[in-house]
């Protein structure tokens, strides 16, 4: 009898669990996001105006999307997670703010002769989104938002001429590094 009422207990408590977090992010898409990330700086470095720059990095950034997307409903579908939750929602309502802010300031340093600007804002402001939408999700998450937050703000006290370096160490490196991590200590 004590054996079953702890796993009734145990059953409660990760169900629970999975109600307030989303835990279906995955490690592996993190890394196909780096990875693609790194051709992607290298193909950015070689524009010829600031326009062409950044169109480089959107469509880096839908194809981010993209992988992001598959790569965590294959997650959630293995594990038998349901994408249409709460949790999901948080995570999606919590990360757009500062992706919306990232596109108008963008749009706006364009006009304006700021592009320089942009590896640091958008690292910035990447960083935010991925440390809000990571208190819905694993532990993990925060803190590589905050390593985005603080290669960000680096950025943007660097020479301008590095700022591809600190985009592909960060959309690069970084989700390498965390999503490594993620998959190897999160299952995937």
């Amino acid at each position: 009898m004590h054996a079953r009422a702890m796993d009734n207990l145990r059953f409660i408590r990760e169900t629970m669990e999975r109600a307030g977090t989303f835990t279906a992010v995955s490690g592996w898409g993190e890394v196909a996001i780096g990875v693609t990330a790194l051709p992607a700086a290298w193909i950015a470095q070689r524009q010829q105006t600031p326009a062409g720059w950044v169109g480089v990095w959107m469509a880096e950034a839908a194809l981010s999307i993209v992988l992001a997307a598959w790569f965590t409903a294959a997650k959630a579908r293995a594990n038998q997670l349901p994408l249409r939750a709460e949790p999901t929602r948080k995570l999606v309502l919590s990360f757009s703010p500062p992706v919306l802010v990232g596109a108008v300031l963008t749009a706006v340093f364009l006009e304006r002769g700021l592009a320089a600007l942009l590896p640091g804002v958008w690292l910035l402001l990447y960083g935010a989104g991925i440390v809000t939408a990571g208190t819905f999700s694993v532990r993990a998450l925060p803190v590589m938002g905050a390593a985005f937050m603080g290669l960000g703000a680096l950025a943007l006290f660097a020479p301008a001429a590095w700022g591809t370096a600190f985009m592909a160490a960060g959309f690069g490196g970084l989700h390498l590094l965390f999503g490594i991590y993620i998959a190897r200590r999160h299952g995937g």
